[in-house]
């Protein structure tokens, strides 16, 4: 089997990492550890894209960067993203804590 070749898309922050199941998965956590992506009814963000480590919410894609994102999830792709942590630090602002790579495969990995 071919390896899957990965392309990212962007980096950016976990939003909202402190106000849901982060603190609570920090000690299983670790860079390159892979996260689910999930769109969600929001009321404060029509293209609200959740990111799940098992069965933990860890935060969002940030807003301004969801919504292509969300439209690949919609259309049934959401296998093609490959998101992972890419950087931790208990040291940082909580909001600044956590960073993700997004980005896709050309094969599921």
């Amino acid at each position: 089997m071919a390896k899957a070749k990965r392309r990212t898309l962007f980096n950016c922050k976990l939003a909202g990492f402190t106000y849901y199941d982060g603190p609570l998965a920090w000690e299983e956590l670790k860079v390159g550890t892979k996260l689910t992506p999930v769109a969600e009814d929001n009321a404060h963000d029509p293209n609200a894209v959740a990111l799940y480590y098992k069965d933990n919410l860890l935060g969002y894609i940030p807003r301004e960067r969801n919504e292509n994102v969300r439209v690949f999830i919609e259309m049934g792709h959401a296998d093609i993203f490959d998101i992972r942590i890419s950087r931790m630090s208990r040291e940082e602002h909580p909001e600044r804590q956590v960073d993700i790579s997004v980005g896709i495969c050309s094969e599921k990995a």
